[in-house]
C-alpha cells in the first residue's frame, strides 16, 4: 500500500501533461481541466495554506464542506499531503467550506480555522468583503509555493478519513463499480470530498485515469459531455 503522496509522484513520473481534473458546472458553463502537473502545483498550494496559515498538522483533522467542485479533490489531495484526516464531524480542527456553506461556519472562526472559497472561476477571491476571522482561499492560496514537502510525513497508517487509512484509500481502485480501466476517463456528479464519493478521484488517481466533474448536472447534457471528453465509465 501507499500513501497518496507516493501515488500522486508515480502519476507525475508517468504522464504529467495528462488531465486528471475535468470540472463542468452546468448553471454557469464553466470549464475547468487539471493536468497532473498543474492538479499537483495546487495540492502544493492548499497544504502550504492548510499548514503555513491555518497551522494544521499531521493527525488532525479538516472538514472539506464543498459542493462537487475541483476544489474538492484539491484540498482533499492537500489534507492527506499533510497527513490530516478528512472527517465529517461537526467539531473539527479547521473546515473548508464553499460560499453556500459559509454563513453555517462563519460564527465559528474565532475558534478554528475557516478558509471559504468563493467557488467562482478560476478559484478567485470573493466579490464581497468575508465575516471577521474567516480567510479568503482566493487570496491566501497564490502566496504559496508551487512545491511543498512535509516536515513529518504521513504514511499509508495515517487515517485519511474517519474510518479509512491513506493505505486503505488507494486501495479504492474497484469501489464505485464504475468497470473503469487503466487510463480511462470516469465521468461523475458525485462530491469527491464525500465518503461516498471519494473514489471516483481515488480510482481514476490510482489507474492513471481521470475524473470529468459535473456540478449542477443537466440530465439532458450528460450524454454529451461524456461524448466530448471521451469518458469511458459512470459513476
Amino acid at each position: 500500500m501507499a500513501t497518496f503522496a507516493e501515488v500522486l509522484a508515480a502519476q507525475l513520473r508517468r504522464d504529467p501533461g495528462r488531465p486528471l481534473v475535468t470540472f463542468y458546472d452546468h448553471a454557469t458553463d464553466e470549464r475547468v481541466e487539471l493536468s497532473v502537473t498543474t492538479y499537483a502545483n495546487w495540492v502544493a498550494k492548499a497544504a502550504g495554506l492548510l499548514t503555513e496559515v491555518a497551522d494544521l498538522e499531521r493527525g488532525m483533522a479538516l472538514r472539506i464542506d464543498l459542493p462537487p467542485h475541483w476544489l474538492s479533490p484539491v484540498f482533499l489531495g492537500a489534507a492527506w499531503s499533510v497527513g490530516l484526516r478528512v472527517t465529517t464531524a461537526d467539531s473539527p480542527d479547521a473546515v473548508v467550506c464553499g460560499s453556500d456553506t459559509l454563513d453555517a461556519w462563519a460564527p465559528r472562526a474565532g475558534s478554528i480555522p475557516v478558509l471559504a472559497c468563493s467557488l467562482r472561476p478560476l478559484g478567485v477571491r470573493f466579490a464581497e468583503p468575508l465575516p471577521a476571522g474567516v480567510l479568503d482561499v482566493g487570496v491566501e492560496i497564490w502566496s504559496q509555493p508551487d512545491g511543498w514537502s512535509p516536515w513529518d510525513p504521513p504514511t499509508d497508517d495515517d487515517l485519511a478519513t474517519d474510518d479509512l487509512t491513506q493505505g486503505d484509500v488507494n486501495e479504492l481502485t474497484a469501489a464505485v463499480g464504475s468497470s473503469l480501466t487503466d487510463g480511462g476517463r470516469l465521468l461523475s456528479v458525485a462530491d469527491p470530498a464525500s465518503p461516498p464519493g471519494m473514489a471516483t478521484f481515488t480510482e481514476p488517481l490510482g489507474r492513471g485515469g481521470s475524473l470529468v466533474l459535473v456540478r449542477n448536472p443537466d440530465p439532458d447534457r450528460l450524454d454529451g459531455v461524456y461524448d466530448a471528453e471521451r469518458a469511458t465509465a459512470r459513476a
